[in-house]
């Protein structure tokens, strides 16, 4: 009623006013999840540069090698049982079981410290090695890194990586007990590298024969297998020379043809052996230049030549002048085809047994010794042939 008669009355009525007061509560959380997304990534990334890394440091071969560890040798066409991948065959060498009905993967034993009672001789011996102490088996002469001929396990990896790049490794297992043995593997790395020998002689007669240029000094190449390896010597003949007389600057010609061996060598891994070789025609006495100045200069000429064609510098093991010490023709000293350069494709696997035949494949290699000339040459230009009392040295 009081209201009322204040409204008749004029007065006005204020209006409540209501404050509404809200409280914000925190957000909520929002877990770790993305600390685990997060750690995953920075993993992967590492082991991405390490990937790379790996990548820059290894060579060829060791990452064929690293590839064919991680991949069976032969794949099962099985799905089950004991035609898995591994064939029913474990990892390991003693103890494994083989199941004939799928073929066994290759496996590669790998030398191991023999004499260790247990695994803290094993330790010790192995801090013995890698601090460089004489261990109980390198005294008696049966290291564990090391086997027979200086045979190591990195030889091993790395000669099952060479023929598995050229798909002999199921050809090497002679005896197809599933592995291949240090016997068998050494035989197969022989085999294949004179392969390898058997391809470059023909493809360096080939090329000789393609050139014009070349082909009258195909009489000039002999070519052959020695236990020491792949031999290609550059003859002198009757009327022609690598050389000019007492000099080491050789022909155009000369040049060209080492031009053409380099590329057949540069394809191979092997060393390289140069020797140079002179007759016994004689310098003038008192000079200071001699044979064996003259044939060391000639094959370092001839290093040079096959440097400067794309032989890498570190695939020269040796070049040697052997003046007239070792003639081709000792029934004849001072026969023309006496002076000659030899190369040698060392080998890194040695034949069992006799080299393969074929010997010289040029001008009259095989055939007897020439009589000896009637007269002796005479001696270089300008030159006087030293008495007989001092003997020749050419």
């Amino acid at each position: 009623m009081d209201r009322i008669a204040n409204v008749a009355a004029g007065g006005e009525e204020k209006a409540p006013i209501i404050i509404k007061k809200i409280n914000k509560g925190g957000e909520g959380h929002h877990g770790g999840a993305w600390k685990v997304a997060y750690a995953d990534f920075v993993t992967a990334m590492m082991a991405f540069f390490l990937l790379l890394w790996l990548l820059n440091v290894t060579t060829a071969e060791q990452k064929m090698g690293i590839a064919d560890y991680f991949s069976p040798a032969s794949a099962s066409k099985q799905t089950s049982g004991a035609g898995g991948v591994l064939g029913g065959t474990t990892v390991t060498v003693s103890g494994s079981l083989a199941n004939s009905s799928s073929p066994a993967g290759l496996t590669v034993p790998v030398p191991t410290l023999q004499g260790a009672a247990n695994s803290e001789e094993q330790t010790e011996d192995m801090q013995e090695s890698s601090s460089g102490k004489p261990t109980e088996q390198d005294a008696t002469g049966k290291g564990a890194g090391e086997k027979e001929g200086g045979w190591t396990a990195i030889d091993t990896v790395n000669g099952m990586a060479k023929l598995a790049a050229a798909g002999e490794t199921a050809s090497a297992d002679k005896n197809r007990d599933g592995k291949v043995d240090e016997k068998e593997l050494r035989e197969a790395l022989a085999k294949h590298e004179q392969t390898q020998f058997a391809k470059a002689e023909a493809e360096l007669r080939q090329a000789i024969q393609q050139i014009p240029e070349l082909r009258d000094l195909a009489k000039n190449l002999v070519i052959e297998n020695t236990p020491e390896g792949l031999r290609i010597q550059l003859i002198d003949q009757e009327g022609y020379s690598m050389f000019p007389s007492a000099s080491a600057k050789m022909l155009p010609q000369t040049a060209q043809l080492l031009s053409q061996v380099a590329q057949v060598v540069a394809k191979l891994p092997n060393k390289l052996s140069i020797s140079g070789h002179t007759d016994s025609t004689p310098f003038s006495a008192g000079s200071s230049y001699g044979n064996w100045e003259l044939s060391t200069d000639r094959a370092n000429a001839s290093r040079r030549a096959l440097e400067a064609s794309g032989v890498a510098n570190d695939r020269f093991e040796s070049v040697v002048g052997r003046s007239d010490r070792d003639h081709l023709f000792k029934d004849d000293p001072n026969s023309p085809r006496n002076r000659r350069i030899s190369i040698v494709l060392l080998r890194e696997n040695p034949l069992r047994g006799q080299v393969p035949a074929g010997g010289p494949a040029g001008a009259g290699q095989g055939a007897a010794s020439p009589a000896p000339a009637a007269n002796p040459p005479p001696a270089r230009p300008g030159v006087t042939p030293a008495p007989s009392a001092v003997g020749t040295s050419r």
